[in-house]
């Protein structure tokens, strides 16, 4: 019986065989024991069990440090709750509050649950600087449905009807990534919304239908991308708290042992989605015969819905997209195509007048945070000449003026140095007050932009009454963490505006006691007065490595 409905299905895993065994001991209808799992649930009050367990969450290639505290480290991790296990799929359920999900109370993404705050500040950014950029998006996907099997059946001059030949449901259209280093640099041109094609239905004479076609979605090096649940779930108990913490909102999901959370396809049961010609599905499931196909496929069903199962599932941290990608990665996968009654051709059954429905394809929500990619960041108070700097160094024109939070989007500027050497990138990011770090001003929306880069330079200018202090400032709310393993450049900029330069020796002498092996130079960007100095001890920063 249906020998290539079997061929079809890849060799069954010892892990999948014991589970199915151990589902079918446990309960005697299997038709129920590989539905897919309940949806996500949202709770106010923290969920609890006999069972409960608490541990941390680590990406999957870092090394557990000793002290696992979230404040004492600078890598992504999720602090969760084990609540309970399930044998016969062999996920376990857990819950994290939003807070820990995301990092933290004052996190910058948090905003996408309650406001259109990002889309806002965005909008009149890109207005004011004429460009557009965007570093935090939502975007809702939907994989391709399975196209539906065929009732068909061979029919030639001599023989009116044949033996069965209705061919398989296309696959539906799959949803890649594809991380790219050239001419993207802001997540301001994805859509909200992707929804990939369906599979066409099958056809006679053992024509399968067309897979539907694939979406490749472009994202800049430095993304992360996050699976989240769907926002409008969240509004209602997160709404009117921008700027509150969200350690009281807690959700409840599955995750295997691979710390991936499974998300959930829905569709039917094993054993259920026929399509039936002539009769209704009544008349069919009373025969003997069919009762004994529909045992055979439920078994069928069951391994594709544990193929599905498997493959549904997403890291907790989430991804980071620092390296560019060599081929497309898979993110979510169309439903598979339905089977034609050419399979159902059996000694009890020579003319199946049946099929299979395809298999549903799967909705999630994912948040893209980048995080840009630069050898060096421009770290400074507002007004303190990091724009003029870099339209000094480079070809890069952010907007310059006289007052503060002149930049109100990053950029990034390309440094050509010697025709034998690789050029650097310096990203200037929006002046930082005191208090960024608590997301005051501009604050964590732009702080993240200098995670990545290989060094920092501090610009401090000479015309403040006390430039130490505001020195002392920066590497405050910049964070040890985010200087850790980092080169560091202090350029002192509007030299010209210093009193005989007297500030400028205040600040040498502090960072030769403080900081003996920080550099600095003196700059007056206008007049291009000490712009090449500058230029060679930031390629030096830029292109070594700082020793631990």
């Amino acid at each position: 019986m249906i020998p290539r409905l079997y061929r079809s299905f890849s060799i069954s895993t010892t892990l999948r065989n014991e589970l199915l065994d151990t589902a079918k001991s446990l309960q005697s209808s299997s038709s129920n024991t590989l539905n897919q799992p309940k949806n996500f649930k949202i709770h106010t009050t923290k969920p609890t069990s006999p069972e409960s367990y608490e541990r941390t969450v680590y990406p999957t290639n870092y090394n557990k440090p000793q002290d696992e505290t979230l404040e004492n480290s600078d890598i992504p991790m999720i602090k969760i709750t084990e609540l309970s296990r399930d044998l016969t799929t062999g996920l376990t359920t857990a819950t994290t509050s939003i807070a820990d999900y995301f990092f933290g109370n004052t996190h910058h993404s948090h905003h996408v649950f309650y406001s259109n705050l990002t889309v806002l500040k965005a909008k009149r950014a890109a207005k004011v600087e004429n460009k557009k950029f965007i570093d935090l998006k939502l975007i809702k996907l939907t994989s391709g449905n399975g196209g539906n099997g065929c009732v068909s059946f061979f029919k030639d001059n001599f023989k009116p009807m044949g033996p069965p030949d209705g061919g398989d449901g296309g696959n539906g259209g799959s949803i890649y990534l594809n991380v790219v280093d050239k001419n993207i640099t802001s997540l301001h041109g994805l859509q909200k919304r992707y929804v990939a094609k369906g599979g066409q239905p099958g056809k006679g004479s053992q024509l399968d239908g067309k897979s539907g076609d694939d979406i490749i979605i472009d994202i800049p090096l430095g993304t992360i991308v996050r699976w989240i649940p769907d926002p409008q779930d969240f509004k209602k108990f997160v709404s009117q708290r921008e700027g509150d913490a969200l350690n009281d909102v807690f959700m409840e999901f599955d995750i295997d042992d691979r710390d991936f959370i499974q998300l959930n396809r829905g569709g039917y049961r094993p054993g259920e989605g026929w399509i039936f010609k002539e009769h209704d599905e009544e008349y069919f499931r009373d025969k003997d015969f069919f009762q004994d196909l529909n045992e055979k496929v439920t078994g069928y069903d069951e391994e594709l819905l544990f193929e599905e199962s498997y493959n549904d599932r997403f890291p907790i941290v989430g991804l980071d997209c620092n390296q560019v990608t060599q081929k497309p990665l898979l993110l979510l996968r169309g439903g598979k195509g339905g089977l034609g009654n050419m399979h159902f051709l059996t000694k009890e059954i020579k003319g199946p007048r049946f099929c299979k429905m395809g298999r549903p394809g799967i909705t999630a929500n994912f948040l893209l945070e980048l995080k840009l990619i630069a050898d060096l960041g421009l770290v400074g108070l507002p007004n303190a000449g990091k724009s003029s700097l870099l339209r000094a160094i480079s070809k890069a024109r952010p907007r310059v003026g006289h007052w503060e939070f002149t930049t109100l989007q990053p950029t990034v500027g390309t440094i050509f140095t010697r025709i034998d050497k690789d050029p650097f990138t310096v990203a200037d990011i929006p002046g930082i007050i005191k208090g960024a770090s608590q997301n005051k001003g501009m604050g964590l929306d732009f702080l993240r932009h200098i995670e990545r880069s290989g060094g920092l330079v501090f610009v401090v200018s000479l015309e403040s009454a006390n430039p130490v202090d505001d020195l002392k400032i920066l590497l405050e709310e910049v964070d040890p963490r985010r200087m850790k393993d980092k080169n560091v450049l202090v350029v002192a900029t509007k030299a010209d505006l210093s009193s005989e330069g007297a500030n400028f020796k205040v600040l040498r002498d502090y960072i030769e006691h403080n900081h003996s092996e920080w550099k600095i130079v003196p700059v007056c960007a206008p007049k291009g007065e000490n712009v090449e100095r500058c230029i060679k001890l930031m390629s030096e920063i830029a292109q070594t490595k700082k020793k631990p």
